[in-house]
């Protein structure tokens, strides 16, 4: 398992270092995108570089264990309601929906190991299994298609969270996806509008710009 995920019991005061940190890192992210350095982060935190390494080995560690609080934190409640809903396909998209408005909050932590996604295997495998203990409910119960296998929602996990990369963080644009996912793996279209359209940002359709025309 990652260290980002299993660490040993910390002092109180160690302890409440890793929370600055962690908690800077959110925001620094945040307010400085993917790349932001570690020292800018230990400032924020308010300690020194050598606290930062001590508690974290690398941009990676901090990056995943920054990444692993928000799902206990926002997603973990949602599975375990899901878990005891009798309606255990609303309680997938329940869980689903969270884990995209925590991808959103957060999509520069994400952007930070993109093309590295194994690294989230250690924080997600939980998760994972609970997906697939809703699935297979859902199956049984009629409300999802039977010939939907768990590589297949681990596989549309993956495309669903590549939405975040075409929008802007914090945006709720991940809705109508997830809604359109949602339509093709019920046995039954749910009878409801899609989400409002959200476009996509003005620089992703412009693409980048040659070098003589910015300067003309």
């Amino acid at each position: 398992m990652n260290l980002a995920v299993a660490r040993k019991p910390l002092r109180a005061d160690a302890a409440r270092n890793v929370d600055k940190i962690i908690t800077s890192a959110r925001q620094c992210f945040r307010d400085f995108g993917p790349d932001v350095p570690l020292q800018t982060i230990a400032t924020t935190a308010g300690v020194g570089p050598a606290t930062l390494f001590r508690n974290f080995a690398d941009k990676e560690e901090l990056v995943l264990a920054a990444l692993n609080r928000q799902l206990r934190l926002t997603v973990d409640p949602v599975i375990d309601d899901a878990l005891a809903d009798i309606d255990a396909a609303a309680g997938l998209f329940r869980v689903i929906e969270a884990i995209m408005a925590a991808a959103s909050a957060d999509a520069n932590l994400l952007g930070a190991v993109a093309g590295r996604r194994e690294l989230l295997t250690g924080i997600t495998g939980s998760l994972i299994d609970s997906i697939g203990v809703l699935l297979g409910r859902a199956q049984g119960q009629g409300t999802l298609r039977a010939d939907i296998s768990m590589t297949d929602m681990f596989r549309l996990l993956a495309m669903l969270i590549g939405v975040v990369d075409t929008m802007e963080p914090g945006s709720d644009a991940w809705r109508r996806p997830v809604a359109l996912i949602e339509d093709a793996i019920r046995t039954e279209r749910p009878h409801r509008p899609l989400p409002a359209h959200v476009p996509l940002p003005a620089a992703q359709i412009q693409g980048p710009q040659p070098a003589d025309s910015r300067h003309r």
